[in-house]
Parts: structure tokens; C-alpha cells; sequence
């Protein structure tokens, strides 16, 4: 049976971040309900078999933010539904200000083993400034309620570059997450995304952002400080304890295949790209009129060569890069020679190495994939 993959996109939130473009709502919490029966019915109704999943992402929006009871029953309706591997990371995005011990108890109850908790930075002022609904001391509490409740596997978000940060700031916010101690860290550069209040904001000079030479030294310096903590920089963005990185991303760089089920949720199976429709009234209208495929949008059909390319730009993601012999061992040419007009041209603009066993970004190239990682590629 082939490994699979699943995320589930619960959209709703207490409040919209100023930099947030996912497809997420606040305000909405009579959808709540209504949307959790028609999540349950496009699992149950998958046709998905000969599948055994080791990996489940519970993600938004602010999935905390919603009752518990619904979590627990979404993840029993996938018991029931799929095999799922006994040591199967299940995650669950958290945020402060939404979660308490009673919740982080049903989660463990229903067998989620890895907490996912949104920090950005461990300055108020700064966490008021992008939107956030929570203090750094509020996070406090939520970190050590789940370390009570028994969690083992907590990754802690940070952000960088963001509106008036210094490198002192983020430094001490960096420090502060390392005395805690949680088996992974993610720290992500600040995107201003289109059609987002933190895009008007920058655009209308009510805020500045830090330079592209602030940022960049922002992120080495970090990159340098988790290092020396023993934190493996796995990913562009990822550093994690020995051994706990996190599958279901890694999966997913790894060309693997997962299912995706809510609003919005994207999907890759057969070599096939696929994603649910964003628009809420229209998903649980489809659904409550037994028309699910209507929800369905097909995003790309990929040939062979289109496989072969994305394996490598997803590979280049990781630190390790591009591993040769699984290339071949996955589509038999060798990478090197099949794009080598490619390769060299990004070997002489000093943005990847190339040793016997592997193809991987330079700093240079790190930097850049970093910074804007659409420009990379």
C-alpha cells in the first residue's frame, strides 16, 4: 500500500492577522457547525484505497479556535475511514488566545501528537502591531500547559523582518523560544501579501518594514544562534531537534502524495493536482446537495518531464537538496546530465554545488530562495 498524507483546513479564526492571505475567516462562527458536518461528509465519501496514511496536518485558519468536540470528531471519522499507521504524526496548528488545558486534553485524547503553536515574536508591542489576539506571556502559559498535558513534539513558529523588528529584538525572541527547549523551530521572513492590511499599511508608510540587508542578516545570524543550540537546519525556514522534523512537510517536499479535505484544501494524487473551491458558501452548498465534485478544481496534470522538475525545485527546498541516487532510483535519468544547460548556468551564477551525491543551494542561493523563493525558482 502506498504512504498518504492528509491536511485538513479548518478557515476560521478569532481574528485576521494583518499579513495573513490564507483563506481564513473571522466572524464567522455560526459557519462553524454546519461546516465541520460537511467536512465529515467529504472524508467519509473519498474514494481513496489501498492507502495507508503516516501523516496528518490539521492547519487554517485557527483550527484551536473551534470547540474541541469537532477536532476529536474529525479525527475519528478518519480512523474510521482510513489505516492509519500506529506512530502516524498528527498535528495541530494552536495559536494563543484560543486554547486552553481542556482542549489540549481532547487533543491528546484523540491521538494528535505534535502541536504546531503560532508565536511570530515574543514582543507585545510587535505581536499587537501584525494583528495578533495573544501577548508573549499568554503564549508562556499555552507552551507549558501542553508540556503538562503530556505533548512531547511542540514546534513554535517565529517571523522575521517584521514591521519595526530590530536584530535585537528577534534575537530575543529566538532566545527566549530556545530556553524552552521545543523540538522545532520554524522561522518564516515576513511576505507582504496581496490584498492584506500589512500591504496597505506598508504602501500608505504607516509602518516600515527592515531592509533586504536587515533581514538578510537577521536570518543568518538566527540561522547561526540555532545551530549552535544543536537545532538541524533541515529546511529553508526549519530547524528541528534530531529527529523531529517534521514529516508531513517533509513528505511533501519529497514529491510525495497526500489528500487534502475542507475549504480550499489542496490535494496531489496520481500526478494530479487538485484543490477544493475557497468560497465557503459554495463548498457546503455542494456538499449538502451531495455534489462534491463541483467543489473540485483541477490545478495541474503533470507529464513525466513537469514530475521530474518539481521533484528537483521541492528538493532544493531541503538543505540536503537533491538527492542523486533517489532521482534515479524515482525516474531512472540522471539529474546532472539531463538538466546540465540548467544546472551550470546555476552553478556559475553561484546559487547551487554539485558533489557526487548531491545537488543543494550555496548560501548564496539560500539567501535567495529565502528571501523570495518564487524569484529562485
Amino acid at each position: 500500500m502506498k504512504e498518504l498524507g492528509i491536511y485538513i483546513h479548518i478557515p476560521f479564526c478569532k481574528s485576521k492577522c494583518s499579513y495573513c492571505d490564507f483563506t481564513s475567516f473571522a466572524n464567522k462562527e455560526k459557519t462553524v457547525e454546519k461546516y465541520i458536518e460537511c467536512l465529515k461528509k467529504e472524508i467519509q465519501k473519498n474514494k481513496e484505497d489501498n492507502c495507508i496514511v503516516d501523516t496528518i496536518y490539521i492547519g487554517g485558519g485557527t483550527p484551536s479556535f473551534i470547540d474541541s468536540k469537532y477536532i476529536k470528531e474529525i479525527v475519528e471519522i478518519l480512523k474510521s475511514k482510513f489505516e492509519i499507521k500506529q506512530e502516524a504524526e498528527i498535528t495541530i496548528e494552536v495559536n494563543p488566545g484560543t486554547v486552553n488545558k481542556e482542549k489540549l486534553k481532547d487533543y491528546k485524547k484523540a491521538g494528535i501528537s505534535r502541536i504546531s503553536i503560532g508565536l511570530q515574536s515574543a514582543n507585545n508591542k510587535i505581536l499587537k502591531q501584525i494583528g495578533r489576539i495573544h501577548t508573549y506571556e499568554e503564549f508562556l502559559n499555552t507552551y507549558n500547559l501542553a508540556r503538562k498535558v503530556g505533548f512531547k513534539n511542540i514546534n513554535v513558529d517565529l517571523m522575521l523582518a517584521l514591521p519595526n523588528q530590530t536584530l535585537e529584538e528577534l534575537e530575543d525572541s529566538v532566545e527566549k523560544v530556545i530556553k524552552l527547549n521545543p523540538e522545532h523551530i520554524s522561522i518564516y521572513s515576513l511576505i507582504i501579501e496581496e490584498g492584506t492590511k500589512m500591504e496597505d499599511l506598508v504602501n500608505s508608510q504607516k509602518i516600515q518594514l527592515p531592509s533586504d540587508e536587515l533581514e538578510r542578516k537577521m536570518y543568518w545570524d538566527i540561522k547561526n544562534k540555532l545551530e549552535k543550540n544543536r537545532y538541524i537546519h533541515y529546511e529553508i525556514s526549519n530547524f528541528s531537534k534530531k529527529g523531529y522534523e517534521s514529516k508531513h512537510n517533509t513528505n511533501c517536499w519529497n514529491q510525495k502524495e497526500y489528500l487534502g479535505f475542507g475549504l480550499a484544501a489542496h490535494s496531489y494524487i496520481n500526478n494530479k493536482r487538485f484543490c477544493n473551491t475557497s468560497d465557503i458558501e459554495e463548498y457546503i452548498k455542494n456538499i449538502e446537495n451531495n455534489n462534491l465534485k463541483s467543489n473540485i478544481q483541477i490545478c495541474e496534470i503533470q507529464n513525466e518531464e513537469e514530475k521530474k522538475k518539481e521533484y528537483i525545485l521541492l528538493a532544493l527546498r531541503k538543505i540536503e537538496g537533491v538527492n542523486i541516487q533517489e532521482f534515479k532510483n524515482k525516474f531512472v535519468d540522471n539529474p546532472i546530465y539531463l538538466y546540465r544547460k540548467e544546472l551550470e548556468k546555476l552553478v556559475n551564477e553561484d546559487l547551487i554545488e554539485i558533489d557526487l551525491n548531491n545537488i543543494k543551494l550555496t548560501n548564496k542561493g539560500l539567501d535567495l530562495a529565502n528571501l523570495v523563493w518564487e524569484e529562485f525558482v
